[in-house]
């Protein structure tokens, strides 16, 4: 299996910008297809963006368009989540996940999640 850690999280106001990180170890031929989901307090966790082991195939939830941005350096075990223009209402728990083979963004298609990193977006 593939272990997944986020870095990045933080404090930051409205309007402001954010990038997360997602390191993976392990067997990251696991790794094929990252998401990133949200979570805020008292509700579902829900999907963020997605992207394809080669980059050319990326998903994003419509809240998100525009905003948001999901890259990933292979070289580095690394995916990132780029997030400009931040709005209250983006404050949740992030969480980076993985899966093999196609994209997807329902929660139950990932098998492999990290802990999740605190976004806090003031007003």
């Amino acid at each position: 299996q593939v272990q997944l850690v986020e870095f990045g999280g933080g404090l930051v106001q409205a309007g402001g910008s954010l990038r997360l990180s997602c390191a993976a170890s392990g067997r990251t031929g696991s790794w094929y297809v990252v998401g990133w989901f949200r979570q805020a307090p008292g509700k579902e966790r829900d999907f963020v963006a997605a992207i394809r082991w080669d980059s050319i195939n990326t998903r994003y939830v419509d809240s998100v368009k525009g905003r948001f941005t999901i890259s990933r350096d292979n070289a580095k075990n690394t995916a990132y989540l780029q997030m400009n223009s931040l709005k209250p209402e983006d404050t949740a728990v992030y969480y980076c996940a993985a899966r093999m083979y196609t994209i997807a963004t329902m929660e139950k298609d990932f098998s492999f999640w990290g802990q999740g990193t605190q976004v806090t977006v003031s007003s």
